[in-house]
């Protein structure tokens, strides 16, 4: 195996384990974005960027398909945060030409923390489905997904897992539920950003090709076994990745 296609392999690898975490949680940028980093050290994070969301979004399509076939999706609530994510992401995408994301960082970092505490404490934190949406519940999903979308573009870890969080603590879901719409949702950012970075630079498209196909695989079986276990074990892994979000970026933080 040469050079190249042990290259590949690797990030065949890195995106199946991201793909399988995305599918039930989000959080796979945790995994996919280091390891197209480490593979190629000197090609400019934009690029890279937009390489990682082409492969993404394959999967994430994937989960949201295999979710809609087993679980109700609350479309009053996912449509509209999915579109109101479209414009956020691309006017985040925008917003880096003019102000860094590393600035957002400790903010970040202590949103993270507070989120594990909650979910954490409260035990019973989304592992019920509400029998009725709340009040206003349009308007709530419209100003979750804008804020949120605009994340994504801006900034992007722990997209998935602020979404999620924001659908159980606002919108009365439970985690499977709130995984299923923030899949959707989770398309439509990555759609805004892959328009963005594809008209402004330069794709590795072999890359995102092999990664495209190994998230595929990855979510497929990260969704088929969320389905299979429910909102408890989507709430155990919510609260590991975020966890290992909050880990990153503390190491990221004292590193420098």
């Amino acid at each position: 195996m040469g050079e190249a296609e042990t290259v590949l392999f690797f990030l065949g690898l890195a995106a199946f384990l991201a793909g399988f975490v995305d599918a039930v949680v989000g959080g796979g940028g945790l995994v996919q974005i280091p390891a197209l980093f480490t593979a190629f050290p000197a090609s400019l994070p934009a690029t890279l960027f937009g390489t990682n969301k082409l492969a993404s979004i394959v999967g994430t399509s994937s989960a949201a398909i295999q979710y809609a076939r087993r679980v109700a999706i609350p479309w009053r609530v996912a449509l509209p945060a999915a579109a109101a994510a479209l414009a956020g992401a691309w006017f985040g995408a925008r917003a880096v030409a003019h102000l860094s994301p590393a600035l957002l960082k400790p903010v970040i970092l202590l949103l993270l923390i507070l989120v594990a505490i909650y979910t954490f404490m409260r035990k019973d934190f989304g592992t019920a489905d509400a029998t009725a949406e709340p009040q206003h519940a349009t308007a709530l999903a419209l100003l979750v997904g804008a804020s949120v979308g605009f994340y994504d573009g801006f900034f992007g870890p722990g997209t998935g897992s602020f979404l999620i969080f924001l659908f159980v603590r606002f919108l009365a879901m439970d985690f499977l539920r709130a995984s299923v719409t923030a899949k959707i949702v989770n398309v439509a950012t990555n759609l805004a950003a892959i328009a963005f970075f594809t008209s402004h630079v330069a794709i590795l498209w072999q890359a995102a090709g092999v990664m495209a196909c190994s998230n595929l695989v990855g979510a497929l079986v990260g969704s088929r076994l969320a389905l299979r276990h429910g909102a408890g074990f989507v709430r155990k892994m919510f609260l590991g990745v975020v966890t290992a979000l909050i880990g990153k970026m503390l190491f990221d933080l004292i590193r420098g």
